[in-house]
């Protein structure tokens, strides 16, 4: 282990060459000591275990692109492989695609990641700006992942992105959540009750369903004799061209308990589909919500008549996907206990839609305190009241 410069070394001795002269291999370890004891311990450990010392000799970028994207595409959602493609060659390619995979310390990403927060953005001069912290996190996440996989494989000797310092989503101030009250949203469905998508739009504001989830439903998904809606697909659009995908988490897969009126309208809808098919009924496997000739309906178009209806009405401007917003503080502020929301939204615990919506706690909190006191009230009087008779 050796210092050049402001840059620390493991080096590796591997016997003498041709000459007789000794043959080392430097490995950088970025600019911290403890990170190359690090990777020296490391090292001797799979000498001792007999494991192979092989280094990757090319670029990140080409084992991003050649080696380790390639296998990832049939192993992850179409989305998410799409997200990864577009993160690598929009931003990792030029900025670090050319740096040998081997030499690639976790000071080049930890300055990779400030430069994305601060002008991470396409654009020229000073009209580029920097990225959000989490979109940032997400990259960090997929080199993470990626490098891990190198390590694993013997590429490089040790994960430089599980050294580096990618920002903390704690300090991204929270977007305030948008949502209508009761009354806005009435506005909405009364303005829009004679449109072809009406249905969908009233179905997503009184499940909180996600537009993906509204778009990959299927008739057989639909139990409105019981008056519920599993959701099990989600209809999503991938560079623009849309696919049927599993739904965002196991959480997601989730039934969701719709009343009467709710179910009228989605009688109605089906009867409208069965005429518009010359009186056959659709399938169970046939999407719900579809074009007149049965054809899927892209999810952007879908937000574009949203937003163009709103457009029209005296509402506060919201987008589709804050009518589920509208659903969950509907919910919450009229006493639907926390869990039970969380279970409609398909959330992963009940923690986070407590976050999400924690605009809509401090009046429940209010509420909880009167109502703690009055009890306490109650208490005194009845205790007052059997004192007094003794």
């Amino acid at each position: 282990m050796t210092k050049k410069g402001n840059r620390w070394y493991a080096v590796v001795y591997e016997g003498r060459d041709e000459a007789g002269k000794p043959k080392r291999r430097w490995i950088s370890a970025g600019t911290r000591k403890a990170d190359a004891e690090r990777v020296l311990a490391d090292l001797i450990r799979k000498k001792h275990e007999g494991e192979p010392l092989v280094l990757a000799k090319g670029t990140l970028g080409q084992y991003l692109t050649e080696r380790w994207l390639p296998v990832q595409e049939s192993r992850l959602r179409r989305s998410t492989y799409d997200s990864y493609r577009r993160n690598i060659d929009l931003h990792v390619l030029p900025a670090l695609g050319q740096r040998q995979l081997a030499k690639l310390s976790p000071g080049d990403l930890d300055l990779f990641y400030a430069d994305l927060l601060a002008k991470g953005r396409r654009g020229k001069g000073t009209d580029r700006k920097g990225l959000a912290p989490k979109t940032v996190r997400n990259i960090h996440v997929m080199l993470n992942k990626a490098l891990s996989d190198a390590q694993r494989k013997g590429l490089v000797v040790r994960n430089v992105a599980e050294l580096a310092d990618p920002p903390k989503l704690s300090a991204q101030l929270r977007e305030e959540v948008k949502a209508w009250d009761a009354d806005q949203l009435c506005t909405f469905l009364d303005a829009i009750a004679a449109q072809r998508f009406f249905p969908a739009f009233h179905l997503s504001a009184h499940t909180g369903m996600r537009r993906g989830e509204i778009l990959g439903l299927r008739w057989g998904d639909l139990d409105l004799e019981a008056g519920r809606v599993s959701v099990r697909q989600a209809l999503v659009s991938v560079a623009y061209e849309v696919h049927i995908s599993d739904v965002k988490t196991g959480n997601g897969r989730r039934t969701i308990d719709i009343e009467e009126g709710a179910v009228a309208v989605l009688e109605a809808w089906r009867r409208r589909r069965t005429d518009e098919r010359g009186g056959k009924v659709p399938a169970k496997s046939d999407l719900v919500f579809t074009r007149e000739d049965g054809a899927w309906f892209h999810p952007d178009l879908f937000s574009q008549i949203f937003d163009r209806a709103v457009a029209k009405l005296d509402v506060p401007e919201i987008t589709l996907h804050d009518l589920r917003h509208s659903h969950a503080t509907i919910l919450l502020m009229n006493g639907t206990p926390v869990k039970v929301v969380s279970e409609r939204l398909g959330h992963a615990s009940p923690a986070f839609t407590m976050s999400v919506y924690q605009h809509v706690l401090p009046g429940m909190q209010a509420e909880a305190a009167e109502l703690f006191a009055e009890v306490l009230r109650q208490a005194a009087e009845r205790r007052r009241l059997g004192t007094s008779g003794s």
